[in-house]
């Protein structure tokens, strides 16, 4: 039996880590970080620093995360694909790095209770059965809160309610087009779901949130649409990669 902690981690500030995910961080044995492809591989390096800084006992072992095709017309099926990919990947490596009876810590970015692969990617591995897990999620502080927060604002208004979407569904006009306000997640480079909400909405942007990096926007989209849109490409441009969330009220 190996045990696996899924650790949320927050969004690169050391301070969001909860007390769980110090204790659990504090008890294990090995450490897995994958490698993303070019400047994105940024974020393996404040992985890195967490773990020095709160798992000094572990082994860290290093590995290449599988590449998702992106740009696939066939989003759905390039994803199950990573996700295969990424299930073999952390199996073969439990099984080289992590002895019977020890454990393992994988560290997601946010909160893995929220929106992250790795949550689905081990209930594959275990489901493959050649690896004897017990396994748990550790909880962290996800990008919509820590937007809201950074925004001073709430999630939620008195009887309204709140998606939490990807832009995917915005830009393709399938999410409820009612009066729920949205939290829209993982924009693209090229489309941008600001390009399809009304005018007269608000939004509240954030790139970075919660690092030293951090941009922040809000006002009626309208007015600060083409605001928001320079920013991502200036700072897509600067680092190499974007990470943002907004939140939108709907009239």
């Amino acid at each position: 039996m190996r045990t696996v902690q899924v650790v949320g981690i927050g969004l690169g500030d050391p301070g969001q880590l909860t007390l769980d995910a110090v204790e659990a961080l504090g008890g294990v044995d090995v450490v897995v970080l994958l490698h993303k492809p070019g400047p994105a591989d940024e974020l393996t390096a404040i992985r890195a620093r967490i773990v020095e800084r709160f798992a000094p006992q572990a082994r860290v072992v290093e590995r290449d995360d599988a590449v998702r095709d992106r740009t696939s017309p066939d989003y759905e099926g390039a994803t199950e694909r990573w996700r295969d990919e990424r299930a073999a990947l952390y199996e073969q490596t439990l099984l080289d790095e992590v002895p019977d009876g020890g454990s393992c810590a994988l560290l997601v970015w946010g909160d893995p209770a929220i929106y992250d692969g790795t949550v689905e990617m081990l209930h594959r591995l275990d489901a493959r059965g050649r690896v004897d897990l017990d396994w748990r999620v550790v909880p962290g502080l996800g990008a919509p809160t820590v937007l809201a927060a950074a925004h001073r604002t709430t999630l939620t208004r008195t009887a309204r309610a709140a998606t939490i979407t990807p832009a995917r569904r915005v830009l393709d006009d399938s999410v409820d087009s009612g009066e729920a306000d949205l939290v829209v997640m993982l924009d693209s480079a090229r489309d941008h779901g600001l390009d399809h909400l009304p005018d007269d909405a608000t939004v509240y942007w954030g790139a970075y949130v919660g690092t030293p990096d951090e941009v922040l926007i809000a006002g009626r989209v309208g007015d600060v649409r083409a605001e928001i849109l320079a920013a991502r490409a200036e700072h897509r441009e600067r680092k190499g990669w974007l990470m943002d969330t907004y939140l939108v009220r709907r009239r």
